[in-house]
């Protein structure tokens, strides 16, 4: 659960005057009321708890004197009090058909048919309805998908990009000014090894040595080769000095960040098995952090790799980052830190020399932060990160978008930043999520093997797309037919994550993933250009009814359900925003367009009588509209045609 809290007030909707005139009951005080929406819509189009909340602190004196013995028989009482509130505010009396009990307890509220059709001239004057107000002075931080620059990038790093890419949209729709960003994990031991990857493994000579070693006739050459090799792979000078000897992903016709995971898995196998290749590694950190010259080249070398790769991927998703952290550029006041929590008893010195904290108080168990030689954890550089964060970027809360498996190490990492005074508990939120993983063992997990790659996947899923696609839609241009696979194979994939609760784990499923008629990003993207062919039909421009005509005109049940869905996207959108939670948006979004096309398939929107055609078309823009607010809130494009 998110836990955040969104204390301002739009007053331009039903929600806000609903809100405001529970709050004016008599035992509301002290109590903030909310509304959300009924289980069963035939009960109401919201629903208040006031009832039960009010009653859980009435005392027993106090309930003898009301005369009530459940919450029921307090929300009864409180229903007669808002009916003649509302009768009091004459515009909301019109909007409010009926009032009743429910449950326990719930006060149910129903719309009238006459708020339900003004809604679409609100809809259609306000591109951003559904937006909170503009909060000019709050600004959250949240850290997401950090991918380390060892290895490409998989199915983890695709799941915390799309969910907090998601969730920092939602924010924004509630007018806060959201900062990205990320870390970028760039020193350190790991880095070496793939730095020793490229340097024993890349070499132009070494592919020659490989391809031959089965083939040649001479043993005595192919040992004089390895020799060579050697020497040649050990002297990091060499390299310096011939760097043209060594490929490029260009030379292999790969991929950047593929070529630097190839690289990294060989010399990972290599220093685990070999303690002389071990010993050079690390001698790699110490050379590193001296200063080394030619140790500092190749560092780059192998990096600017990655960052190719990765940032093909990146800009694939949509991805937005505002600030990237690289921790070369800060871990050394990591150790200054240290030094500092000694002084002021935060942290405690080891017998070893370790350096351990001091959690007792947050009910956490100790950690060191920094090893009995001196060497820095990740912890300790995650401190100096928070307190740079907090010092630069005039941020109230910092969020972590970070796997469950790092929940223990973000609350010691949370109550070290509360101890130091860098930042409050409260103003610290991890978020979470569940695992994803590819559905069964079929052609899916046979094609992309063991680790499930970002651009293998999408590439995947694209040319699924793409051959169906091609057999129903001959019309299309191979470039069009490129360009609209791909949007849709990005939007099957990104709806099939966000439709999951955050926590849940998940497993893609290609088959479901791609359904124009289930709950899937391409029913979504199909119902939008299904709609808006209507409209090109039509030659649509925005008009409206008279009221006169509004008045007169009788709503069907079709587009009844969808007005009173309508209706309930400011609320949902906001929901959404304080459970950090955009699965309630992606379901939304799923029903508004179950409605639309149950209305579609069974009534005319182009029909012989102007007043409702009118009508028609201007629900279906309105409808429109919201439907593509919200996948943009999902990071969803749409196709021009399917």
């Amino acid at each position: 659960m998110c836990g955040l809290i969104f204390l301002y007030i739009k007053m331009s909707s039903i929600q806000d005057q609903l809100l405001s005139t529970i709050s004016q009951l008599d035992l509301s005080g002290g109590i903030t009321p909310t509304l959300d929406f009924p289980a069963d819509p035939n009960f109401g189009d919201f629903a208040s708890n006031i009832a039960l909340q009010g009653f859980a602190q009435l005392s027993a004196e106090q309930r003898q004197d009301l005369k009530v013995n459940s919450p029921r028989d307090l929300a009864q009482q409180l229903v007669a009090q808002l009916q003649e509130k509302i009768k009091q505010q004459p515009q909301l009396a019109q909007h409010i058909a009926q009032i009743s009990v429910d449950g326990p307890g719930f006060i149910n509220f129903t719309l009238s048919d006459e708020y339900l059709k003004s809604l679409i001239a609100q809809v259609l004057s306000q591109p951003d309805y559904g937006a909170g107000a503009q909060q000019l002075e709050t600004r959250w931080e949240i850290e997401h998908t950090s991918p380390n620059p060892n290895k490409a990038m998989h199915l983890g790093h695709l799941r915390n990009n799309v969910t907090a890419m998601a969730i920092a949209n939602l924010w924004q729709t509630q007018g806060i000014k959201v900062i990205r960003d990320a870390v970028d994990n760039n020193r350190g031991i790991a880095i070496a090894r793939l730095m020793w990857g490229y340097l024993k493994f890349a070499h132009r000579e070494d592919e020659s040595v490989d391809k031959r070693e089965d083939n040649s006739a001479d043993k005595r050459e192919d040992e004089s080769a390895d020799i060579k090799e050697d020497k040649r792979t050990t002297d990091l000078n060499y390299w310096f000095e011939h760097q043209d000897e060594w490929l490029t992903p260009k030379d292999k016709n790969q991929r950047p960040d593929k070529f630097v995971d190839e690289l990294y898995l060989k010399a990972s196998e290599d220093f685990k098995n070999n303690s002389d290749t071990e010993q050079k590694v690390r001698q790699m950190v110490v050379d590193w952090e001296l200063g080394d010259k030619a140790t500092w080249a190749l560092w780059t070398k192998v990096l600017s790799y990655s960052y190719q790769g990765q940032e093909m991927t990146l800009q694939r998703l949509g991805n937005v980052w505002d600030k990237v952290w690289h921790e070369h550029e800060h871990y050394q006041q990591g150790k200054e830190l240290v030094a500092l929590g000694l002084k002021k008893g935060i942290f405690k010195k080891l017998a070893d020399g370790a350096v351990l904290t001091n959690l007792e108080k947050y009910n956490l168990p100790d950690t060191i932060v920094q090893k009995a030689d001196g060497t820095s954890l990740y912890i300790t550089q995650d401190i100096a990160l928070t307190k740079l964060k907090k010092d630069t970027l005039s941020a109230q809360k910092l969020h972590w978008m970070v796997g469950p498996e790092q929940s223990l190490a973000l609350k010691q990492l949370f109550a070290v930043c509360d101890q130091f005074g860098i930042a409050r508990l409260q103003d610290l939120t991890h978020l979470s999520y569940g695992y994803m993983s590819i559905k069964g063992a079929g052609k899916m997990s046979s094609r992309l093997g063991n680790v499930v790659y970002i651009d293998d996947l999408v590439d995947a899923v694209k040319n699924e797309v793409k051959t169906t696609m091609a057999k129903n839609r001959t019309d299309f241009s191979a470039e069009m037919l490129e360009k609209i696979s791909e949007t849709v194979a990005l939007g099957a994939i990104k709806y099939s994550i966000l439709k999951v609760g955050r926590m849940s784990p998940t497993a893609f499923d290609l088959d479901s993933a791609l359904r124009l008629d289930g709950n899937s990003g391409p029913y979504l993207q199909y119902t939008y250009v299904r709609a808006n062919s209507v409209l090109e039909k039509a030659e649509y421009q925005v008009g409206t009814n008279s009221s006169q005509e509004l008045t007169q005109y009788r709503l069907n049940p079709e587009e009844k359900a969808i007005l009173r869905h309508i209706s309930r996207y400011p609320t949902l959108v906001q929901l959404a925003s304080e459970a950090c939670e955009p699965s309630k948006l992606a379901n939304f979004q799923y029903e508004l367009s179950q409605k639309f096309n149950s209305f579609y398939n069974k009534h005319q929107i182009l029909t012989e009588d102007l007043t409702t055609t009118t009508f028609r078309l201007n629900l279906t823009q309105s409808m429109m509209q919201l439907l593509k607010h919200g996948l943009e809130i999902l990071g969803i494009e749409i196709p021009e045609k399917m």
